[in-house]
């Protein structure tokens, strides 16, 4: 979006909650900040320390460990907390919320927290799942980036309820801080994600355990490479894995089949199978560069 006002005036917020000032809420609050977002600012959570050190850090304005009271303030807030906690959240700040009030999330799976909210929320208050595809696998407000979402692809899956200005109004925050919005079902989503980030996460970890003590010396840049996200927060994953199951089950399925694939091309040294395999593995990798 190449829209040069102001966030203020682009977002119609004036208050805006952000519950986990970690590294994906600690960025939100740096993007807006850096786009010129001059409405306030809260930091929700629940360790009052790291919240003033996020205020003292100037990413947020004020800070709160009390989720109805900051509910009670803000027209737009974003759960930035593990998955399994996202829909109590939610339930919890929407119970305090204005009418208009605008909830949306940044968790890595959709179709369990839009299942449990459903029906549950208040006359008036709107909730929208969103995923913004950006992070690391550092933790923590302190490796905030307010580019950390310019030119990345973030999923909102709205459902046949959802009022459209609302839905425009979630795009138009996400396009703000420089992302693609694209828009999917839930499941959809769900199924996408478990082949492209769930699972993959499943074979670093994997990987990663294989190693020997008396290897480490051994593994260079590509092991290093292929497993760097295993180094992700083992509690907030272990949440994502059981959110999503079913569909990371299904691609492990999937991925299991083509090592078999390879394991037989290699056990009966069949050249030709193992080229082929490889090159479709590098023209799918190159594709993506």
């Amino acid at each position: 979006m190449n829209d040069e006002r102001p966030a203020a005036t682009l977002l119609k917020s004036s208050n805006i909650g952000i519950v986990g000032v970690g590294l994906i809420g600690g960025s939100i609050a740096a993007a807006l900040k850096k786009r010129g977002f001059n409405g306030r600012i809260i930091g929700i959570g629940r360790n009052s320390v790291r919240l003033q050190d996020a205020q003292t850090a100037g990413l947020v304005d004020e800070f709160t460990t009390d989720l109805t009271d900051a509910a009670a303030k803000c027209d737009l807030i974003i759960f930035c907390t593990p998955v399994d906690r996202i829909a109590y959240g939610v339930i919890t700040a929407a119970a305090k919320s204005s009418p208009g009030t605008l909830i949306t999330d940044a968790g890595s799976v959709k179709g369990s927290i839009c299942r449990e909210l459903d029906g549950r929320l208040p006359g008036g208050v709107t909730f929208i799942g969103s995923h913004p595809l950006a992070g690391s696998e550092k933790n923590g407000f302190e490796h905030a980036d307010a580019d950390l979402f310019v030119g990345r692809t973030c999923v909102v899956t709205p459902d046949i309820a959802t009022p459209p200005e609302q839905l425009e109004r979630l795009t138009r925050f996400w396009e703000t801080l420089g992302m693609i919005v694209v828009s999917m079902t839930a499941e959809d989503h769900d199924a996408a994600l478990a082949r492209t980030s769930h699972l993959p996460h499943v074979v670093a970890a994997a990987l990663a355990a294989t190693l020997s003590p008396e290897n480490d010396e051994l593994a260079a840049t590509g092991f290093a490479d292929t497993t760097r996200i295993a180094s992700g927060d083992p509690e907030l994953w272990t949440a994502i894995l059981l959110a999503n199951a079913d569909a990371v089950s299904n691609s492990l399925s999937e991925y299991t089949q083509q090592l078999d694939e390879f394991r037989a091309a290699i056990v009966n040294r069949d050249a030709d199978v193992l080229k082929n395999l490889l090159e479709e593995a590098k023209r799918k990798r190159d594709d993506l560069d």
